[in-house]
């Protein structure tokens, strides 16, 4: 199993990227956020995820952990397969998918090719009911559960939902987002902040 693949970028596609690792190319299917950062000639690395099947075996690479965690989160999704995902991932960041998810956005989600109405509402439902289901629901009566605090601004309180939307715990949450500065970060950028402290 691959964790990642670190190498010299041989080819940049259409949703692929080549990296050469000590004279063998890695074909890894990517996202235009991902690929928008490799230059051909140069280092690097991608977190990788594999598919693998009776007739294929696939890689998906990631410049980031937390763009991989959110392609996993988005293939567990009934009727959801790596093509929706990817062209998902292309059209929003982490942070864009957190809180398109947590507000019932669909509209975030169906600007990606392929991905229409009724794909966007299940991404949407599945996701929230697995949190819902885990926290005891988005009641007010949870907010304690997620590490939320009533004098808490509201960027802070739907940064921190969108977070556990995302699969992450208050415990995994907190430390990072005790270190930031929120009094002027929108919802967005805490959740970017935090999800760069948590994958480092």
């Amino acid at each position: 199993m691959f964790h990642y693949i670190e190498g010299t970028v041989s080819e940049i596609g259409q949703n692929l990227a080549v990296l050469d690792c000590m004279g063998i190319g890695f074909a890894l299917n990517a996202t235009v956020n991902t690929l928008s950062r490799l230059k051909t000639g140069e280092k690097a690395r991608l977190y990788v995820s594999e598919a693998i099947g009776e007739n294929n075996f696939d890689l998906y690479g990631f410049a980031e952990k937390s763009e991989k965690r959110c392609y996993e989160m988005l293939i567990s999704v009934s009727g959801i397969g790596p093509k929706a995902a990817l062209s998902i991932l292309s059209c929003t960041t982490p942070e864009g998918l957190a809180l398109a998810i947590m507000n019932n956005d669909e509209k975030a989600l169906t600007v990606a090719p392929g991905v229409g109405k009724r794909i966007a509402q299940r991404v949407i439902l599945e996701l929230k009911d697995k949190v819902s289901k885990e926290l005891g629901g988005y009641e007010p009566s949870a907010a304690p559960v997620l590490g939320m605090l009533p004098g808490a601004n509201t960027n802070v309180n739907d940064a921190m939902a969108a977070l556990t939307v995302l699969g992450y715990s208050g415990a995994e949450i907190a430390p990072a987002m005790k270190a930031l500065d929120v009094s002027e970060m929108s919802a967005e950028q805490i959740i970017k902040a935090v999800l760069k402290k948590m994958v480092k």
